[in-house]
């Protein structure tokens, strides 16, 4: 059994070998990867393995992204405390907790609700408030608290959602994988008034972003 020491030494080592050595260098995300046990959001088969450099099964053919990725798609919201985020896909909840000490507010989506009550229980096991989670169709968004300074999709589009496009607050930022099943690309979107620029950037490759404004349920096999 691995103990806690063990895990803050683990996530030390994940900060500095996989972050710092990279291109992470906004201190406030260093910081919160360092704070956040990730173990607890990774199913107890595969907590030797939550600080290493990759992905993780979560369930639902779902994952839990790697720490860089998570950290690296933070860093692009350049958040600085005061903002609201959306979270389009809760999983394991680990981007979230993340997410709880970057801004003041997170308001994050998932559509399973076995994995929302999972992500759940760690969210409130690590006693974090301001993250408010829902059952739904993440495609949508979730325009009852609209606008917002951050969104974040952690699956992959084949187009940005236009829901998630018009609940951006005036200068905020959407970080969004988009693409086909065989891999795509992190976009950053910023909104100008009625105008809207975005960037290719890093090649990733997650799972669909399934829903009304995504891919549909027997599509993503096909392409």
């Amino acid at each position: 059994m691995v103990k806690e020491a063990d895990y803050k030494t683990e996530r030390q080592r994940m900060v500095d070998d996989q972050l710092r050595r990279r291109d992470i260098r906004d201190k406030r995300v260093l910081e919160a990867m360092l704070r956040v046990p990730r173990h607890l959001f990774v199913p107890k088969e595969h907590q030797h393995l939550a600080y290493s450099d990759c992905p993780l099964p979560i369930g639902q053919n779902q994952t839990i992204s790697q720490p860089y990725i998570v950290a690296l798609m933070t860093q692009m919201l350049e958040l600085q405390g005061h903002e609201t985020v959306l979270e389009i896909g809760t999983g394991s909840g680990y981007q979230a907790a993340i997410l709880s000490l970057m801004a003041k507010e997170v308001i994050t989506i998932e559509r399973h609700e076995n994995l929302a009550q999972r992500a759940l229980q760690s969210i409130l096991q690590l006693d974090i408030k301001n993250v408010t989670l829902h059952v739904g169709d993440g495609t949508r968004g979730w325009p009852e608290s609209a606008p917002y300074d951050g969104i974040l999709a952690t699956a992959a589009a084949p187009e940005v959602p236009k829901p998630l496009l018009e609940q951006l607050a005036d200068g905020g930022r959407l970080v969004i994988p988009v693409g086909g099943r065989i891999g795509q690309y992190l976009e950053i979107w910023q909104r100008d008034g009625m105008n809207y620029r975005h960037e290719q950037t890093v090649a990733v490759a997650f799972v669909p972003l399934l829903g009304e404004f995504g891919w549909k349920d027997d599509s993503w096999d096909w392409l």
